[in-house]
């Protein structure tokens, strides 16, 4: 059994060669103009990752105010509550009112 050779008869010369070369030249060129590309949008990214860190960072501190503020009212609620009934039982804890009750 005799075996065939299916490229006996091609031949590849220089300037086919020559060709193929300058085509993965281009495509190469290409990859690097879109790798170009990817950095900068890389970039603008990060640039953009830092604006809303610090911009959440801002939020993060005055998150707190209100609650703060909340609580100072809440507790100076409490300190009035407590003076306005000192003042209603005479001034004395436990004092029992001695003023007639309308009734």
């Amino acid at each position: 059994m005799t075996q065939i050779n299916p490229l006996a008869g091609v031949q590849i010369g220089a300037r086919e060669i020559y060709d193929e070369l300058r085509t993965a030249c281009g495509k190469v060129d290409q990859l690097g103009s879109k790798a170009d590309q990817v950095a900068s949008a890389h970039d603008d990214m990060r640039s953009d990752l830092t604006d809303h860190e610090a911009r959440l960072r801002v939020l993060e501190r005055s998150r707190w105010l209100l609650p703060s503020l909340a609580a100072l009212i809440a507790v100076g609620s409490l300190v009035l509550a407590v003076v306005t009934f000192m003042q209603g039982a005479g001034g004395r804890p436990g004092a029992v009112d001695s003023r007639p009750h309308p009734g």
